[in-house]
């Protein structure tokens, strides 16, 4: 159900952007925005992991350079049975982070400095066992593919919009000036609206299995509300310039609302917590000391 429903979502997406070509140049339009969708993707699938990290300016660090980070990546990745990711980290003050990498063999996992300044061992150990769940489960291509294809739709409907306003339209665009201004307004917002979809029901998931990686939900749950806090105070630049990126944080670094909604990134972090507690109250687990102190 899962996969059928991210299949649906992704569907959903590529609709969206030939819909939105349609409607700036008709048939034509629509041809070109479907070649501009499958190059975006292509690019995504090779390349956007890569991107990403370099927009954040993430540093890969060795064993030598971050011991405690690696000894607890390596011991989660192996608990998951995944080959061991590299390591980087975001100078950052905002506690957060993401994975990000087209399949388990060309992984990585960003912390950012305020993240291992903020949480204690255990705390980190639930954060990144929740990253390497995303990686186990393929999120990280899924949800940077659909990041990417969102924000092609956003600029296509932009440039629908700067062609009808200073292009004096489109004779093969079906309705005309208002075909135009209707998708420039209506399409990024679909496209939108699918991106977060996808994003809250991977969280949800991940979250579950994070917790089964490191056997201590516990630890992921105060890790989230620490974070929670402090993500809500500290800002996150470019996080801020570049809010497709977002649905690839823990911990939605762009203070939005804090609702369950499909206008929210991110599922609501109190929901998350109890999801949390009441699967450790099920495992009869309480707080204990962390293994790696």
């Amino acid at each position: 159900m899962r996969l059928f429903r991210t299949g649906m979502l992704l569907a959903a997406l590529t609709a969206i952007f030939m819909l939105a070509g349609f409607l700036i140049g008709g048939q034509g339009g629509m041809i070109i925005a479907l070649l501009i969708a499958a190059a975006t993707n292509f690019f995504a699938y090779w390349n956007a992991d890569k991107v990403v990290l370099r927009m954040y300016k993430a540093r890969e660090v060795t064993a030598a350079e971050s011991p405690a980070l690696h000894a607890i990546v390596s011991q989660l990745a192996a608990n998951a049975g995944l080959p061991m990711p590299k390591v980087y980290i975001i100078d950052n003050p905002q506690p957060n982070a993401f994975a990000t990498g087209r399949n388990p063999q060309n992984a990585a996992v960003a912390a950012t400095t305020g993240l291992l300044n903020t949480l204690n061992q255990e705390e980190v150990a639930g954060v990144m066992a929740h990253e390497l769940a995303h990686v186990k489960n393929r999120d990280t291509l899924t949800m940077t593919l659909t990041a990417t294809v969102a924000g092609a739709i956003s600029m296509l409907a932009n440039m629908g919009l700067w062609f009808g306003a200073f292009g004096g339209g489109n004779r093969n665009n079906p309705l005309g000036i208002v075909g135009v201004l209707l998708m420039a307004f209506l399409a990024p917002m679909a496209a939108m609206l699918v991106q977060m979809a996808i994003s809250r029901t991977r969280e949800y998931e991940a979250d579950r299995i994070g917790a089964e990686i490191c056997g201590r939900p516990l630890w992921l749950a105060s890790a989230l509300e620490k974070m929670q806090v402090s993500a809500s105070r500290i800002d996150n630049v470019t996080a801020e310039r570049n809010p497709a990126s977002a649905s690839l944080f823990i911990i939605n670094p762009l203070h939005a609302q804090k609702v369950d909604s499909l206008f929210s990134t991110h599922p609501n972090t109190a929901n998350r917590i109890t999801k949390l507690r009441e699967m450790a109250a099920g495992m009869g687990q309480k707080q204990t000391r962390n293994p790696w102190r």
